[in-house]
């Protein structure tokens, strides 16, 4: 078994040197599928909501790989050759500060809009209601992430460190992203 977990990571690695946004968009949108799989089994929903898990996938895909991808390489460049915690402390808050606001609101908006297919009222007022609490409760725990990231993974793993926790985080962001508003 353990041949066959190394061959395999492997043969990732191999496609990450390859093809590195591809590989990054896939692992995400699979990443992705995961989380929602696991939301809808925890939020008790019986039958598998297949639309709502390929919507899902679509966005870890289309959006969330590629965006940790070039952000990445983003970050590389504004402090190429500069190491050590305080370039750690910052590229943290740098994060912090700019997409980590951007990609919570955005994932909020396309679950009640896409995902959901709620108007756009309806998305506003349930993202204006939850989002404070949502963004307060991320910068709690991502800087941790973060920091781990900068810190200890390499340039080429970080997307997929970053991935493999992001889907722990949009367990949080699917539950609390699902409508309970009702307008009348």
């Amino acid at each position: 078994m353990s041949d066959l977990i190394t061959d395999v990571w492997k043969k990732y690695l191999l496609q990450l040197q390859i093809h590195p946004l591809r590989t990054k968009a896939i692992t995400a949108g699979v990443l992705a599928g995961c989380s929602d799989f696991t939301a809808q089994k925890i939020s008790g929903i019986k039958k598998l909501q297949l639309k709502r898990l390929l919507l899902i996938m679509a966005y870890g895909f289309l959006y969330s790989g590629p965006l940790g991808h070039f952000f990445h390489k983003l970050m590389d460049k504004i402090f190429k050759g500069k190491q050590g915690n305080t370039t750690v402390g910052k590229k943290v808050l740098l994060e912090q500060l700019t997409i980590s606001p951007w990609n919570n609101m955005l994932f909020m908006m396309y679950y009640g809009l896409v995902v959901e297919g709620r108007s756009w009222p309806m998305v506003k007022s349930k993202v204006k209601k939850d989002y404070p609490t949502v963004q307060l409760t991320s910068w709690k725990f991502w800087p941790i992430v973060n920091w781990v990231n900068y810190q200890y993974m390499p340039p080429q793993l970080r997307v997929l460190f970053h991935s493999s926790i992001a889907s722990c985080w949009a367990i949080f962001l699917n539950l609390k992203a699902r409508s309970t508003i009702k307008i009348a």
